[in-house]
């Protein structure tokens, strides 16, 4: 059973109320320490400014739990980020979590799903188990950013997500603030940012952005979709921007 209140809603137009002048790390320091104390964890893909939020949950809870959705399909750069950032952050709960392998079977079994339903791959290798991993949590945070445009260009900072309530703590920041606190910091960046990847998914999915390009253009490139599927659930969004 979850612990807050029925729906979830409810909650969240609370504490998007109640939080409505935070953001980055306060906001994120909140939900962990203060609202959802061993009920959270951190959904990234280690992609090209994945390490903002993995350094501010670091520095607030190492031992958050933080999900990584290993599909099958990652570029091996990605992998070998994940691992050293996770060593150079001190985070302690990395927990990947891969594909249900007798669904790919069924359904995907030469591996070519991306190119005849890219909906029902992403379906199988993201959003299920995502909703498996996150099963026994109340909230789970995101690195979404309204500047990426399309869906996210009224990203609010809390809202409710199914059965979830779900914390986008730089919903609000801009590239510039982004680049900013990686250099602050010292951040390493994704490796294939350099080679032109703005924002890098599964490998069939993703191609370099040419200059001038949103930041996402290279997701699923040629066709009408812009969203893996995990973000698109049936939700109401409330609460208050970033």
């Amino acid at each position: 059973m979850h612990s807050f209140e029925r729906p979830p809603a409810r909650r969240a137009a609370r504490l998007a109320q109640h939080y409505s002048d935070l953001s980055g790390p306060e906001l994120l320091a909140a939900m962990i320490e203060c609202e959802f104390p061993g009920r959270i964890a951190l959904a990234s893909a280690f992609g090209s400014e994945s390490a903002v939020l993995l350094h501010m949950l670091a520095a607030i809870d190492p031992g958050t739990p933080v999900v990584f959705l290993d599909t099958g399909r990652l570029f091996g750069e990605t992998l070998r980020y994940r691992d050293a950032l996770t060593r150079r952050l001190g985070l302690t709960d990395l927990r990947v979590v891969q594909p249900d392998a007798a669904r790919l079977q069924a359904q995907d079994p030469d591996g070519l799903l991306f190119r005849s339903d890219p909906d029902l791959c992403c379906r199988l290798r993201k959003a299920a188990p995502l909703d498996r991993a996150l099963d026994g949590f109340d909230a789970w945070i995101t690195g979404r950013k309204a500047f990426h445009g399309g869906r996210r260009r009224e990203l609010p900072t809390i809202e409710a997500f199914g059965r979830h309530i779900k914390i986008n703590p730089i919903a609000g920041w801009q590239k510039v603030e982004v680049e900013a606190y990686f250099a602050a910091h010292g951040l390493p960046h994704h490796p294939l940012e350099a080679d032109g990847f703005t924002s890098i998914g599964c490998l069939p999915c993703t191609e370099r952005v040419a200059s001038g390009e949103d930041v996402r253009a290279g997701r699923w490139k040629g066709s009408a979709k812009t969203e893996c599927g995990i973000h698109l659930a049936t939700l109401e969004i409330v609460g208050a921007g970033a």
